[in-house]
């Protein structure tokens, strides 16, 4: 073993068990490691920073962005509605909540699908009558699963991909990971859904119970087109029961009519006065085409506004407050509300408390309760050093608690911030995507630069406000594989690589190529319930180039099984961030993933092995 051979697996054991720590970010640690491997001279430092310009990095910051206009759109509010039932028991509702949760992963990022869908979940599991977190594991283990059935799934399979061109064999094509991915995906949902949501523990959790802040009242006014125009009160009532909603009154002319009767037919400018949670709010305006009253008024205002300052600056005599910029002045006196939101790994208040946030005087919001792993904490909150997965219970004025969840990285639960979908939005913000992606199935464009035209064509048709995309990015994940790149690239050139995969091959495998890759898998999935799941990819693509080469055997199927395992974070809540999301909210324990995860894991080697051997032939 040489010098160099000792050096880079020094730091290779070191940056896992840093990884394994958890004390420092991921990508401190993927930067760490890079910078050491730099000074002990195994890395050049004129190409240290290379991982910058990989095509998977940039790749996984482009559609980033594209699942950024998927979501703000309302494109997936839209899916959701069309595709989950309104009143299936418990196993066809859990098959069409996690199939859909694997569907959208399949195309964008896994995270972003799960903080979508996880107020549709705790939702279904009150009409269920289960608890949260048997609706949230499940949909957490599907969105992971979905990761797999495609190139841009999941980091892990842009890593592989970009591995296999750097091994002068060419990039892996946006569906070649469909063949495995859909058949363990399928099995994992079916499986799910039938048995495994009954594994789950089922914890009570106060927080999504004695929290509850009931219904709303809430005015909507029926707009030109609308649906609702011509329908008579029974049949629009017909139409929200399903979202648990009630009209208690209508407004005609400024004439409030309390308990309409139900053949009264509803016209265009009417107001529907509809007792609701904000949760169901989305779905009644998109369903009925309503909008909020309070909006309808603001825009008409606002345009009132714009006429009469128009026709001053015609006139010559606009006064001087008009001519600079105007102001966006808040209610002051706007209701105030109690809402939910969880602290998401990556989040700003990871590490820190109420007091250094200075959640009063900053934010204007007062933190009410934490709870953490099903336990709230009631005394001094303003100290509580906060942590990924926690459930926050905050109370302010709404724009405020929107404007909070924005800018800390939070995720709302049940009472989340009001989106409205836009259909011709979410059109062309889905028509955008599909555009990508088939530039990428065709191969007109390679990946990387079929999604960055995807990107900017979503940042000039409005998609992705041009402000805003690059917090659409998921910088520590960029930066995670940025410095990883490299410090592979020195595994492979010191011959470290080969040195780890000749022991495994040598001393486990016994030179079986069917052993050697059920090896792989498996140590693949392992690494990945401990590791972030994007370095265990780093990490194991090259011993896994190295174990085929000294096998002398295809080396996609090697590859292939490393991107499988990879997607395969089940036994704990820090493997992937989606386990780490749901920890307050369904109450989990850290012991209480495997019960579910294992046998999720068994059924992934015992499908993906004999599928390895017959896609991707040795």
């Amino acid at each position: 073993m040489t010098d160099e051979q000792i050096y880079i697996l020094l730091i290779l054991l070191a940056a896992m068990a840093m990884f394994l720590w958890g004390k420092w970010r991921h990508d401190m640690v993927a930067l760490g490691a890079l910078l050491a491997s730099v000074i002990v001279g195994v890395t050049p430092p004129e190409g240290a920073f290379a991982g910058f310009g990989h095509p998977a990095v940039i790749t996984v910051a482009a559609v980033l962005v594209l699942s950024r206009g998927l979501q703000n759109s309302g494109a997936v509010d839209i899916l959701t509605q069309a595709m989950l039932p309104k009143n299936a028991g418990r196993v066809v509702s859990l098959a069409a909540l996690t199939g859909l949760g694997a569907a959208l992963s399949g195309f964008m990022n896994n995270v972003g699908a799960m903080a979508l869908l996880m107020p549709v979940a705790v939702q279904l599991s009150r009409r269920l009558d289960i608890t949260p977190g048997q609706v949230l594991m499940p949909l957490a283990f599907g969105t992971i699963l979905g990761g797999m059935t495609t190139l841009i799934g999941t980091p892990p399979n842009l890593i592989v991909s970009g591995f296999r061109a750097e091994a002068g064999l060419g990039q892996f094509s946006m569906f070649d990971f469909a063949p495995i991915g859909l058949a363990v995906a399928a099995a994992g949902v079916a499986f799910i859904a039938l048995i495994g949501w009954r594994l789950v523990p089922a914890h009570r959790v106060g927080g999504t119970g004695e929290f509850e802040t009931g219904a709303y009242m809430t005015e909507l006014l029926v707009q030109e087109g609308s649906k609702a125009i011509g329908m008579t009160i029974a049949a629009i009532e017909a139409e929200l029961e399903s979202a648990g909603a009630q009209i208690v009154a209508m407004v005609r002319n400024e004439v409030r009519i309390a308990a309409p009767h139900g053949a009264r037919h509803i016209a265009s400018g009417d107001i529907l006065v509809v007792e609701a949670g904000v949760g169901e709010l989305a779905e009644i305006l998109s369903s009925l085409g309503l909008m909020l009253e309070a909006d309808g008024a603001a825009k008409a205002e606002a345009a009132e506004a714009k006429a009469q300052k128009k026709a001053k600056a015609d006139a010559g005599d606009a006064p001087e407050e008009e001519q600079g910029e105007e102001k966006d002045d808040k209610p002051e006196d706007e209701e105030i509300i109690l809402r939910e939101v969880v602290v998401r790994p990556g989040s700003i208040l990871v590490g820190r408390s109420a007091k250094a946030l200075s959640m009063r005087t900053r934010y204007g919001l007062n933190l009410l309760a934490v709870s953490r792993d099903g336990q709230r904490s009631r005394s001094r909150l303003r100290t509580l050093s906060l942590r990924s997965g926690d459930l926050l219970l905050l109370q302010g004025p709404s724009h405020l608690l929107a404007a909070f969840a924005s800018e800390t990285g939070a995720v709302p639960l049940a009472e989340r911030e009001l989106r409205i979908p836009d259909r011709r939005r979410a059109l062309l913000a889905a028509g955008i995507m599909a555009g990508a992606i088939a530039l990428v199935a065709f191969g007109v464009l390679p990946a990387a630069v079929a999604f960055v035209l995807g990107m900017l064509a979503s940042m000039a048709f409005g998609t992705v406000p041009p402000r805003t995309v690059y917090e659409a990015i998921d910088w520590p994940v960029v930066v995670l594989l940025a410095a990883l790149i490299p410090v592979a690239g020195a595994m492979q050139s010191t011959g470290a690589v080969d040195l780890i995969a000749r022991v495994l091959i040598d001393n486990f495998a016994q030179g079986n190529a069917v052993v050697g890759l059920a090896l792989v898998l498996m140590v693949t999935m392992f690494l990945s319930d401990v590791i972030n799941n994007a370095a265990t990819a780093a990490v194991m693509c090259p011993i896994a180039l190295g174990a085929a080469a000294a096998l002398d055997v295809n080396p996609d199927s090697y590859l292939m099984a490393v991107a499988i395992g990879a997607s395969c974070a089940f036994l704990t809540p820090i493997g992937h961030q989606n386990n780490t999301l749901i920890l307050g909210p369904g109450g989990f324990k850290f012991g209480d993933y495997w019960r579910l995860g294992l046998p999720l894991e068994a059924l992934v080697v015992a499908i993906s092995l004999p599928m390895l051997l017959i896609v991707w032939p040795l």
